[in-house]
């Protein structure tokens, strides 16, 4: 039976393929050549990805962060395959821009500390990555200059720098791929938190031994101790209050200001708009501000303080002919109502909502009236002045009016 069915088999066989289409040949062959064409191409394109990756593991060797122009950029960032992130800083560097560090005597400025910051920011976390035990390659750093890539910014459309941004291995960056520099600020540690929202790679950020606080600290420990010893015979220093009053100022205004804000965050000094060159000291939300904001604030801050001391003095001074001249001749409480409304009109530049612009306009309008009180007080005090009216009357006209 199985000598029988065999012959029988390879019969129906040959039907089966006398059955088949003349046409179908050419077909067969044409799906044999595309499948070969495509595992081809695959492996082709596997390829290319090695040798990709192994320049740029060959780059990270010898830098943190590697140097591109148009051409690399084009070729390692924007054109696939790419099975890695790319964090890109797009900086200005060259001394014609007045970004770069001045070096060589050229004196520096607000953007060009700002430039200097978030480079170095940039590369300590760069180099917490590199030399971390979770160095791999899936993540890279870099850095476009405008001078070395300004076909790369055109294409972009970038006008500011330092701008942040990563490109995921697939797709076209998001609109949270670009780091918001103006409100977070450029530290690594900020920096190390966006990478890992967006790439899920955690970098623990290692930062160089900085002995700048140590020694401005035992000098300062030095000057007391030295200050305490020459005075050791006379300690009533210490327990002078104007003194210790005056420190305590300090550390208020400090702290009011946004000091603390500034040294945790790291915010730009300031901002330059690249469309009109136009410069902005006030940040224009309420969630973040610039390093010229606190000392603008510190400063409106002190004055105030100044002035309410001497609203407090010339209240209470008695018998004295100088100060009551100077009182006479200097609207202390106009001052102090005009700082308080500008003071309230920065606050109004972020918030755009009550009470700061109620604020604003109410110290404005108390400016104005105060203004014109002076005026009538003064001719007031004039009048009894002219009519031989003694101090008493004066003190009188005062206590009433103030």
């Amino acid at each position: 039976m199985g000598a029988r069915g065999a012959p029988s088999r390879r019969r129906q066989a040959g039907r089966r393929l006398r059955y088949l289409p003349t046409g179908s040949f050419p077909f067969l062959l044409l799906l044999l050549l595309l499948c070969i064409q495509l595992g081809g191409g695959q492996k082709k394109k596997e390829n290319l990805l090695a040798e990709k990756v192994e320049q740029l593991m060959e780059w990270s060797s010898r830098r943190s962060i590697f140097r591109m122009n148009g051409d690399k950029f084009r070729k390692f960032i924007k054109a696939p395959p790419r099975n890695y992130s790319m964090i890109v800083m797009f900086t200005a560097l060259q001394p014609q821009r007045q970004c770069s560090v001045c070096r060589r005597g050229r004196r520096s400025t607000p953007f060009s500390i700002i430039q200097r910051q978030a480079n170095e920011e940039y590369q300590i976390l760069a180099n917490s990555w590199r030399y971390s035990s979770a160095f791999c390659n899936k993540l890279f750093f870099s850095m476009v200059d405008y001078d070395e890539g300004t076909d790369v910014f055109q294409q972009l459309n970038m006008n500011s720098a330092p701008t942040f941004m990563h490109f995921p291995p697939k797709g076209r960056p998001k609109r949270a791929d670009t780091f918001d520099l103006q409100r977070i600020g450029f530290a690594a540690e900020q920096l190390a938190k966006w990478i890992a929202d967006r790439t899920d790679v955690h970098i623990r950020v290692f930062r160089p031994p900085n002995y700048s606080g140590t020694i401005a600290l035992a000098l300062l420990v030095s000057l007391v101790g030295g200050l305490l010893y020459l005075r050791r015979n006379n300690l009533e220093f210490i327990y002078n209050k104007t003194g210790w009053a005056m420190v305590s100022l300090c550390i208020v205004f400090a702290m009011t200001s946004g000091q603390m804000w500034n040294h945790i965050r790291g915010p730009p000094y300031a901002h330059k708009n690249p469309h009109n060159g136009q410069v902005s000291y006030i940040h224009g939300s309420s969630q973040a501000q610039f390093v010229a904001e606190s000392h603008i604030i510190l400063v409106l801050n002190a004055a105030i303080t100044m002035g309410m001391v001497l609203l407090n003095e010339a209240a209470t001074s008695k018998g004295d002919v100088g100060k009551r001249r100077i009182e006479k001749e200097l609207p202390v409480n106009s001052i102090f109502s005009k700082l308080f409304a500008f003071s309230s009109g920065i606050q109004d530049l972020q918030l755009h909502q009550f009470p700061a612009l109620f604020l604003s306009k109410l110290t404005t309008f108390y400016s104005l009236m105060d203004y014109s009180f002076q005026g009538g007080y003064r001719k007031i005090i004039r009048f009894y002045e002219v009519r031989g009216c003694g101090k008493t009357r004066e003190e009188h006209m005062r206590k009433i009016y103030h």
